[in-house]
């Protein structure tokens, strides 16, 4: 208390000079149409900047919760798209639909690329349904397959893996092959085993193909770069450049197929009766 009345003391002069022109001031601004407009007019402007701020920072920090409700719409427009074979959607009836596809947002919080067999880490495990063998993609294409889970995370064994091949087809064709990696560019894969019957050229579309118990058929994998032999195999190896740029992996979307174990039982009957 002491020092406050000694600063009071010590700065009288100006405190003085300080109240009598904020009271000048005061006086001009009511006395004067043109200063009082000017002083609004001021005073809305550091208002109004000052809100924009305060939104601005608002905003940034909701973000996140708006990239969570982007992913959850999008994984409902992805389930819808893998269980139509329609192309026109009537959204109101399509939560009646018999589903064979379940798809569930997660975000990537963990992406190896460097290595030769790569995997990635979601935040999404066993409380979310999440279990071993789903199909992971991005909006651009695939990205890899779920390995292993826990209660809330989950290991992505990434298509940048030299030993997860993934069934894949010419687009627009029933030429199938297999996906894998080599191991040296991380922008590319390679699609082997495909008959030198195949018709295809540089630029063609690669995309998963109906042979696969994990992804729907027809998801986007990449573009035809280079197209070789393999001499020992007498069929084409392709270099397709993937359409995911795998090092900048956001939001991911896991795919569940409801009917995979129905037919793994049914084929597995029909091999068991060839077999005997």
């Amino acid at each position: 208390m002491q020092q406050i009345i000694y600063f009071i003391i010590k700065n009288s002069y100006r405190l003085l000079f300080l109240l009598l022109l904020s009271i000048s001031l005061m006086l001009t601004i009511q006395s004067h149409s043109y200063h009082r407009s000017q002083y609004i007019h001021s005073a809305n402007s550091i208002s109004g900047y000052t809100y924009e701020k305060i939104n601005n920072v608002r905003e940034y920090f909701g973000l996140r919760a708006k990239n969570e409700e982007l992913a959850l719409e999008n994984a409902r427009l992805k389930e819808l798209l893998f269980n139509t074979k329609d192309t026109v959607i009537d959204l109101k009836s399509a939560p009646s639909f018999a589903t064979d596809f379940r798809v569930i947002p997660a975000r990537v919080i963990k992406n190896s690329y460097e290595k030769q067999e790569n995997y990635i880490t979601l935040d999404r495990g066993n409380l979310k349904g999440i279990k071993g063998d789903m199909g992971v993609i991005s909006d651009r294409g695939v990205v890899g397959i779920v390995d292993k889970t826990t209660k809330n995370f989950a290991t992505v064994i990434s298509i940048l893996h030299t030993n997860n091949p993934i069934n894949g087809k010419i687009k627009n064709s029933n030429h199938f092959g297999s996906i894998t990696w080599d191991g040296k560019n991380t922008g590319y894969v390679q699609l082997i085993d495909v008959p030198k019957l195949a018709t295809l050229k540089k630029g063609d579309t690669i995309v998963t193909g109906g042979q696969s118990y994990i992804f729907p058929e027809n998801i986007p994998v990449g573009k035809i770069d280079k197209i070789f032999i393999d001499k020992s195999t007498n069929k084409f190896v392709i270099n397709v450049r993937l359409f995911n740029d795998m090092t900048n992996l956001g939001y991911v979307y896991i795919i569940e197929n409801k009917k995979r174990k129905e037919k793994e039982i049914l084929e597995a009957a029909s091999e068991k009766e060839v077999n005997k």
